[in-house]
């Protein structure tokens, strides 16, 4: 079974609109409708959404958004709604990348939250998971990743799962230039093919894309992306660079 491929790019709190859009323009140019086998996302800061979605209409690019609440209204200062998301035309919402649990206390249970609201209105989930150095190094890999699947999908059944990616980005290798060992990550993304299984069940397990994240650069992605559980990436810094995530997303097997 061949899997979607997703080559995604999260510009976290970087650029200026004038940056961001000299990057798209630029990007689009390069590509000019090649990469037809595999699809590319990015993630812009949320005050520029909707101008970027313009510009990447009917192109290869799909837009997300960073974050969002699980609510869809209330006196919630500074935060975004899946409705207000919805209506800028983005494609798809990042959901529990490690510096909303880190930096903003994020719990597995808001992760839950944020997905069932994700469903509600029509927009597709990329999940992270990770784990820290010190679980890494006290052999509790496995077992952070396994729950905070199972609360990640809590009361969720497996017809909503169709589209639904997974990142997994372990902590300690996001900006850190600690990128994993294509074995070690082929070994963690198929640990999580398996507990999708136990979750749901076996095709669904095996058509869900499972991206890898943290510290990828064109110097390392070929043995990534050569690993036969890993449909693509999560870029963090070099995909500010529009060379750097040329690079990347040419990639070939």
């Amino acid at each position: 079974m061949r899997r979607r491929e997703v080559f995604a790019g999260n510009w976290k709190m970087y650029k200026s609109y004038g940056e961001a859009k000299e990057f798209i323009l630029n990007i689009l140019k390069e590509l000019n409708g090649q990469l037809v086998d595999r699809e590319i996302a990015i993630f812009p800061p949320a005050i520029y959404l909707r101008e970027i979605v313009q510009l990447c209409k009917d192109t290869p690019i799909s837009i997300g958004i960073q974050n969002i609440h699980f609510k869809e209204e209330g006196a919630y200062t500074g935060e975004i709604s899946p409705i207000m998301a919805k209506d800028t035309g983005v494609k798809y919402v990042l959901i529990g990348h490690s510096e909303r649990r880190q930096l903003f206390c994020e719990t597995d249970s808001d992760v839950n939250k944020k997905i069932q609201a994700v469903f509600e209105h029509g927009l597709i989930p990329i999940i992270c998971i990770g784990e820290t150095f010190e679980e890494k190094e006290d052999g509790r890999s496995k077992k952070v990743l396994k729950k905070q699947l199972s609360m990640a999908f809590k009361d969720i059944d497996a017809i909503k799962m169709k589209d639904v990616i997974i990142a997994y980005e372990p902590i300690w290798a996001i900006g850190t230039g600690k990128v994993s060992s294509p074995d070690n990550a082929e070994t963690m993304h198929n640990f999580i093919r398996e507990i999708l299984k136990e979750l749901f069940c076996e095709d669904t397990a095996n058509s869900m894309p499972i991206l890898y994240g943290g510290s990828v650069k064109p110097n390392n992605i070929t043995g990534l992306y050569n690993m036969k559980n890993i449909d693509g990436v999560l870029v963090g810094g070099a995909s500010l660079n529009l060379k750097s995530f040329l690079d990347i997303i040419h990639v070939s097997k």
